[in-house]
């Protein structure tokens, strides 16, 4: 099946490296990143899973849930953390999922026949607390994901889910946003008190809301 952006997530019960999930109630009320990795001890995803771990703070700063799979066995996968652990510095806490039947990769058509017939594509996806799918990024198995953008695209998923506002090309968080077409202009100081800019009447920014 393929998955589209505002999908429900599908819901699964796993084995992975802390025990038996299910994954809904792992998430429970928080965002939630689900990415997977071509198999275990591969030295891309290595420094991937390793960087996740380094990033536990900001994941928790903002409510989020972490979880990696990979088509290897949880006994496989626990022992490739002592590797990722000793090698990048960090130590690896969140589940990573076992799925040697390829039940969840192909839940979340993980796996792309063109690409690998056997092996998980490095998919990445971003679900917010109501279980909708607000992100999909497909990188091929050669490059590593870009983790900074991850937790950028997160703060503009939560910013913009709260406020009738759409963050700009190269937007990080703490600068000016945009006001939504769908809000007057004349509206806009009555719900941006902190000022705007119409630079076109369809482009009109304001300072980010919630700063």
């Amino acid at each position: 099946m393929s998955i589209r952006l505002g999908d429900t997530a599908p819901n699964f019960q796993a084995s992975t490296s802390i025990g038996e999930i299910d994954f809904y109630e792992y998430l429970g009320d928080s965002w939630g990143v689900l990415f997977s990795h071509p198999a275990d001890y591969t030295p891309v995803c290595t420094t991937e899973l390793g960087r996740t771990a380094a990033l536990k703070g900001e994941f928790e700063k903002r409510n989020v849930k972490v979880l990696a799979l990979s088509v290897d066995s949880a006994e496989s996968h626990k022992g490739w953390i002592n590797d990722i652990n000793e090698t990048q510095n960090t130590s690896v806490e969140f589940p990573i999922i076992a799925d040697p039947d390829k039940t969840v990769a192909n839940l979340y058509d993980m796996i792309h026949p063109n690409a690998s017939e056997t092996l998980t594509v490095r998919s990445l996806f971003v679900i917010s607390p109501d279980k909708k799918v607000k992100l999909i990024i497909t990188y091929p198995a050669s490059t590593g994901r870009n983790f900074n953008e991850v937790l950028r695209v997160i703060d503009s998923l939560q910013l913009t889910a709260n406020y009738s506002v759409a963050t700009p090309a190269d937007w990080k968080d703490g600068e000016d946003v945009i006001v939504v077409n769908s809000i007057k202009t004349e509206d806009i100081p009555a719900k941006f008190p902190k000022g705007h800019q119409v630079i076109k009447p369809y482009l009109r920014t304001t300072p980010q809301p919630n700063k």
